[in-house]
């Protein structure tokens, strides 16, 4: 469980994200305005802020990020904005944002990036290494290995790996691989996903025991020992 803040002027919005939350067992606090927003983001501790890039009267979500990370703070900041221009992404990372997802979203990828964050947040200086089953990949030394056997990747493939295993048992949409891998913030309409996960497949899922990557046909992929679980439907 964590404490989650939403800073949003949509109030349809906002209360959508909150219920999501509040059904899979979090604590998700609303605020609609950038004034009481910023003075609750710095006043409590939370573990992932939702923050809407553009929010009425005179602080707005850049402001809330630049006053947080002028504080001190390090709490995990997910952008929000209907602005899906690369230098508006851009924007946002520079500002302080550890993640920027636009408008319209899903609430699973929503989700998906928001535990992504909190679980990054609580890891330790020491957690160097990603295990899923018995696949492990050292973050320092970049060295993959499966069963005990060493597994060369090329660059493009480690941070694809990296993703999957960040995101185990999680549904992973195109848009997060092409964001987050390609840091694409559009689709550029090419198989470029479909031949780099085939290629990783075949490095990491071949002549093992069971599969780790499992494709969700019209929806992307999940990383898992356990294979493809019912997906949640979206509040």
């Amino acid at each position: 469980m964590w404490r989650c803040l939403i800073i949003e002027d949509d109030h349809e919005n906002a209360r959508y994200i909150a219920n999501g939350f509040a059904e899979l067992g979090h604590e998700a606090v609303v605020c609609h305005d950038g004034v009481d927003g910023l003075r609750r983001a710095t006043e409590e501790h939370w573990d992932v802020i939702i923050l809407d890039r553009m929010l009425p009267n005179e602080v707005d979500g850049l402001s809330i990020l630049a006053t947080l990370r002028g504080l001190g703070k390090k709490t995990p900041v997910l952008v929000l904005s209907a602005l899906a221009a690369l230098d508006e992404r851009v924007k946002g990372l520079k500002a302080g944002g550890d993640d920027y997802l636009t408008k319209p979203f899903a609430f699973s990828e929503l989700t998906a990036r928001a535990e992504a964050l909190v679980r990054r947040s609580r890891a330790t200086p020491a957690s160097r290494e990603l295990l899923v089953g018995d696949l492990r990949l050292n973050l320092m030394t970049r060295q993959v290995t499966r069963a005990d056997t060493v597994i060369s990747l090329q660059p493009r493939e480690f941070r694809l790996l990296a993703f999957f295993m960040t995101h185990a048992d999680q549904l992973v949409t195109r848009t997060m691989l092409l964001e987050s891998v390609w840091e694409y913030n559009f689709d550029p309409q090419t198989n470029v996903i479909d031949v780099q996960v085939s290629r990783l497949r075949t490095k990491i899922d071949a002549g093992f025991a069971y599969p780790l990557i499992h494709t969700v046909r019209g929806s992307g992929y999940v990383f898992s020992v356990k294979g493809i679980a019912p997906l949640p439907t979206s509040p």
